[in-house]
């Protein structure tokens, strides 16, 4: 009896710890700030409606049957020999059917529809921002005005921003959810995400995927500012940083781990970076490939040596 009653105790306060943690959960992905993540969301909730049409229809009947067909129901119709029924087949497998055909050209049409390389169409003319992964922190450069940042980006409210992702080290993920779907960041490739704010604010960016020891602390915020003004404000303010970077070297410096790193403005920075830091491990590649051919002809040349000398 007691054990029953510590049971019955313990349950409570477990659904009382666990509704107390997810009071303070962000649903960012259902709240969103941005085109692409209105029409994400929408296509989420459409699928997950289809789902429930086979869902909650079966959970209703597992409780229904459970009850009519009791031991205790004496009432309930017994038939030990019925073994097949042609509405309940058509039912069964007709419905399952169609939702998957219906699911299958949703995603046909939204995967075409929400291509993240896709320019949003607008008026207004585009921002672009490259966006480079470091260990552990996110480097933005804006070619156009010629300034970069360290894990913090600024842009208009009701204007496109075009962002070009590539990694310095190890594969991850750019993601700002209240805006839009994520999108991998890897090295020696360049990645495209087509975003735009529908509201000014501050919203949170991150890394959706591990990279290592300093990951929980990859975390970087996107201003978008009532109006063009203030983007321009913003502009001003980083190029009256002191901080430069226009040498490889002093890159190499910044990209350098560190954890937590905080926010910081460059009010110059080196032409066609973004193009060097993929370009590296072009070269990389490269190399790795002369190397493996030189290794093929000494291999070569030592056989050929070989047979002449027997």
């Amino acid at each position: 009896m007691r054990l029953r009653k510590y049971n019955k105790t313990l349950g409570i306060l477990s659904l009382v710890c666990v509704s107390a943690l997810l009071s303070g959960c962000d649903m960012a992905l259902m709240n969103p700030k941005g085109q692409i993540g209105l029409e994400q969301r929408s296509l989420i909730l459409t699928a997950l409606g289809l789902m429930l049409l086979v869902v909650v229809p079966a959970i209703v009947m597992a409780v229904v049957f459970a009850i009519k067909y009791r031991a205790s129901n004496t009432e309930a119709t017994y038939s030990p020999n019925w073994s097949h029924s042609n509405k309940v087949e058509l039912v069964v497998w007709s419905v399952p059917i169609l939702i998957v055909i219906f699911l299958a050209i949703l995603t046909w049409k939204s995967t075409h529809a929400l291509d993240p390389s896709k320019p949003i169409q607008s008026d207004a003319k585009p921002i672009t921002i490259e966006v480079v992964a470091m260990d552990w922190k996110w480097f933005f450069i804006y070619p156009e005005q010629g300034i970069a940042t360290v894990n913090q980006i600024a842009f208009p409210n009701n204007v496109p921003i075009r962002f070009k992702i590539t990694s310095n080290s190890v594969m991850n993920s750019f993601f700002i959810p209240r805006l839009g779907g994520q999108i991998y960041a890897m090295a020696g490739m360049n990645a495209t995400l087509n975003l735009i704010a529908n509201e000014p604010g501050t919203y949170k960016g991150f890394s959706s995927s591990f990279s290592g020891r300093g990951f929980s602390g990859m975390k970087f915020t996107a201003i978008a500012t009532p109006d063009r003004q203030g983007f321009d404000d913003w502009v001003a303010k980083v190029k009256a940083s002191p901080e430069t970077l226009n040498t490889m070297q002093a890159y190499e410096k910044l990209a350098a781990p560190s954890e937590n790193h905080p926010v910081e403005f460059f009010s110059s920075v080196k032409p066609d970076l973004y193009q060097a830091v993929i370009g590296k491990f072009m070269d990389m590649g490269k190399s790795t490939d002369m190397t493996k051919k030189d290794g093929m002809k000494m291999d070569m040349s030592e056989h050929s040596h070989a047979g002449t000398e027997e």
